[in-house]
């Protein structure tokens, strides 16, 4: 294949996704109070606090991109997606403003978090806006109560997720009451997996797929979403700050269970590593012994492996040539990121 007829990399296809999405977006925002839209917008990256605008870049615009892709897949040229990616890039976004206060994080992207910005109860409300806003959206399409039941079922699951992440933070390393890695994967699965899925999934239903193609895109997207976390977590302990926005080791420091650390724990090497993470100020220690027990490289096996899943998924469906291939190449591009 020459350079000519090469498919286009993944940050084209999402800058192309994004720039369709866009305006219908930005509509929506400007239809909140202009107190919830100013918060929402900064969230965004659109505006600075106070209202005047900014160029700060925003997030990657997976999800809608994910779902204008799956509009494309049932054979539209994208634009029937426009509404679901709206609604699930709304969704995305309060959940990252609740989580930002649930998990203490004081920067986002680079810049203050929401609820340092604006104070923690306002960030609550632009979060609960933006939720009532996705509903909204979805339930104005022709097929309303299919699509605003598909995200129900994917807010359900993310709100699953969340709680049981939130929790185990609390639970031990070792002993009976550990993290099991079955629980961490259904943990990643809802917690991320669902918003990826419903995204896919949503898209192909305003496009007229069939309800097997749905549901094919749906599980595909889950698989994503467990890889694509597994990646995080790789990231969130080895990545480099100026590159991922978040300071290095802050999972190691607020005890998260990720799928490196019960790696290392189950392995020999990993013996005294419950030591370490219960030892403030040993984050460096506790992140090489991970490594040297194998928690790095367990993490990226298994995210190829979901991976390798989701690209079946993707590749038996009968999805239209174009948009299969695109989702591939961001598929790749999402997982890659350390793989």
């Amino acid at each position: 294949m020459t350079a000519l007829h090469a498919p286009p990399a993944a940050p084209e296809v999402l800058a192309r996704c994004t720039a369709l999405v866009r305006p219908a977006l930005r509509e929506a925002v400007d239809r909140l109070h202009p107190w919830t839209a100013e918060m929402a917008a900064y969230s965004f990256g659109w505006c600075e606090v106070g209202g005047a605008p900014a160029t700060t870049p925003g997030g990657k615009g997976v999800r809608q991109a994910l779902a204008i892709l799956g509009a494309r897949a049932a054979g539209t040229d994208g634009r029937a997606g426009i509404p679901a990616a709206v609604a699930v890039e709304l969704v995305h976004t309060f959940s990252l403003l609740h989580d930002d206060i649930m998990d203490g994080d004081a920067m986002r992207r680079r810049r203050p978090a929401v609820w340092k910005a604006y104070g923690t109860g306002p960030a609550v409300l632009a979060g609960d806006a933006l939720f009532a806003l996705a509903v909204e959206t979805l339930a104005a399409v022709p097929q309303g109560a299919r699509a605003v039941r598909l995200l129900a079922g994917a807010l359900t699951d993310l709100v699953r997720g969340q709680a049981d992440d939130l929790l185990s933070t609390t639970r031990p390393f070792t002993g009976r009451d550990r993290v099991t890695v079955e629980e961490y994967r259904a943990t990643a699965e809802a917690k991320t997996g669902a918003l990826l899925g419903c995204a896919c999934a949503l898209g192909a239903l305003l496009g007229g797929a069939d309800e097997d193609t749905t549901e094919a895109l749906d599980r595909a997207g889950r698989h994503l979403g467990i890889a694509f976390q597994l990646v995080d977590d790789v990231l969130g302990i080895w990545g480099d700050p100026a590159v991922t926005g978040k300071p290095a080791g802050g999972d190691l420091r607020e005890g998260k269970k990720t799928y490196p650390v019960l790696a290392a724990l189950a392995s020999p090497a990993g013996r005294t590593l419950p030591g370490l993470l219960n030892s403030p100020g040993r984050t460096a220690q506790a992140a090489d012994l991970i490594e040297r027990a194998g928690g790095r490289t367990a993490a990226l096996a298994e995210a190829r492996t979901h991976t390798a899943t989701a690209r079946t998924l993707l590749t038996r469906a009968p999805l239209a040539t174009g948009a299969a291939q695109d989702l591939l190449t961001v598929l790749d591009f999402l997982v890659g990121r350390e793989l």
